[in-house]
């Protein structure tokens, strides 16, 4: 797998922290040139990646601006030429809030129409643009961030909920459409993750961090590191048989 990944190229999403950090580290760890295109640049990151000898660009993107998409993507084919892998990630939670409740907050819909926009929309308008330059190309592989809640629903979190199913859709739909292309695309879906998101929902409160640990059959958050493993398995040539597929990495939460 070390010499598949060397000098390839790719996208990652929401890519300065948490699950897409890891991921640009796993890349980069195999080889592979990196685009981090984040709301906010990491300076660790980015220098951690080039303390390994890898080249990495960061692009400032909102996925769910079509113009700024756009400009990352172009911005990776200008600078590298290629795109051969792409981890659409990005992502947030959003407020939690059931349904009934919602009709008396006047923000709801504006919440709703953000978490969908960046978590739905966004995986959509990275695809749009990224697939073009693999199909020119003939090869490539993509992987989209759902979650344990793109399969079961949440009380609470009706958007965040309805956008990872919409993910899994999107991946469903986009795997068939690139089938005979030699593009192959993928889900993972994580279970509970130590990371910046979820240390925003918990206040990173222990007993709240234990709540969410019993959910876990393991007892234990997942690491980022794990999901990473999971995104570079699938971009691989050990996956080649691997599309329309949404992965669990979870701990077994779905199992049950």
């Amino acid at each position: 797998m070390d010499s598949y990944f060397k000098n390839k190229v790719v996208i990652i999403t929401g890519g300065s922290f948490g699950i897409g950090q890891a991921t640009a580290m796993a890349f980069a760890r195999l080889g592979a040139t990196i685009t981090i295109a984040d709301l906010q640049e990491n300076s660790q990151t980015m220098d951690a990646i080039k303390a390994m000898g890898g080249q990495v660009l960061f692009s400032p993107c909102d996925v769910s601006q079509s113009k700024d998409v756009k400009a990352m993507v172009y911005q990776t084919m200008d600078k590298f030429g290629r795109l051969d892998f792409a981890f659409n990630n990005a992502g947030i939670e959003g407020k939690t809030q059931t349904i009934a409740d919602s009709s008396e907050d006047d923000s709801s819909e504006e919440n709703f129409d953000k978490t969908t926009a960046i978590n739905l929309k966004g995986i959509w308008l990275c695809m749009k643009y990224q697939l073009p330059h693999m199909i020119n190309a003939g090869k490539g592989a993509i992987v989209n961030c759902s979650s344990v809640a793109g399969k079961i629903g949440f009380p609470g979190a009706a958007a965040y909920v309805a956008s990872k199913h919409g993910v899994l859709g999107l991946t469903k739909t986009a795997a068939l459409e690139n089938a005979q292309r030699g593009i192959r695309i993928n889900a993972v879906c994580p279970g509970v993750i130590k990371t910046p998101m979820i240390d925003r929902v918990t206040g990173k409160n222990k007993e709240a961090e234990h709540q969410y640990e019993s959910l876990e059959p393991m007892n234990r958050m997942g690491l980022p590191q794990e999901i990473a493993q999971a995104v570079v398995w699938l971009c691989s040539e050990e996956a080649s048989f691997v599309t329309g597929h949404a992965m669990d990495v979870d701990g077994g939460w779905l199992a049950g």
